[in-house]
This record gives C-alpha cells, structure tokens and sequence, in this order.
C-alpha cells in the first residue's frame, strides 16, 4: 500500500481485518435455497422514473440465492427479447413487457401480482 493513499473501504486494506474480541467468530455466510416456484410471491411494477423518460419492468419479491436471480432474468429477458439487468434483489426488465413477462413467471409456475399502473 502506497503511502497516503486513501482508503475508501475494507477491501483497500487488503481483505484482512483484526478483532481484539476474544469471543469473535466470523459471521457464516448460510447457504441460501431457492423456494419452488409455487411458493414465491412476486410483483410486477412498471416504472418510469429515473430512467430519462424510457418504461422498465421491475420483478421484486424473488426469495432465493443472487445467481437463481440471475438466471431467471436471462430467461425472462430471452423471452421478451429485450434488455435488463439484475439490481438490489430486483429484475430490471427494459421496455414495456410486464404482461408479457407475468405470463412467462405465471407458466413456470410463480405467483405474479401486476402492481400500479
């Protein structure tokens, strides 16, 4: 590390941190399942602001690890044939598509509420 270098977060300490506890034990990451489709609740909301004018489709609700969000977001995107991403738990879905995307979740099997307009 150079010095006067600034640090703007633990990882620019060089992944190691100290504790003077003697009791300390490092939190464990717990191995997150995905619940079956049948048994997620998700929301379909359609969205506009902050993104220059342009609608997007946002699924929230999924319960489960980071890549089988992921992956269900390839999917959907694939099925839409448009653009999106995968953000703070969220799918970002570009366009207007909900109603296609809700009937995809809804034949995979996952419980789909259209929220606002």
């Amino acid at each position: 590390m150079a010095k006067g270098k600034k640090l703007y977060s633990l990882s620019d300490l060089g992944g190691m941190v100290y504790s003077t506890n003697d009791n300390f034990e490092p939190e464990q990451d717990e191995a997150m399942e995905s619940l079956d489709p049948n048994e997620q609740h998700l929301e379909a909301h359609l969205e506009k602001k902050g993104r220059g004018g342009k609608v997007a489709v946002l699924i929230k609700g999924f319960e489960g690890p980071e890549d089988d969000l992921k992956d269900l977001a390839k999917a959907i995107k694939n099925h839409c044939a448009t653009g999106g991403s995968v953000k703070d738990g969220e799918i970002i879905i570009q366009g207007n598509v909900r109603d296609k995307a809700m009937d995809f979740l809804k034949n995979k099997g996952y419980k789909v509420k259209r929220v606002g307009g």
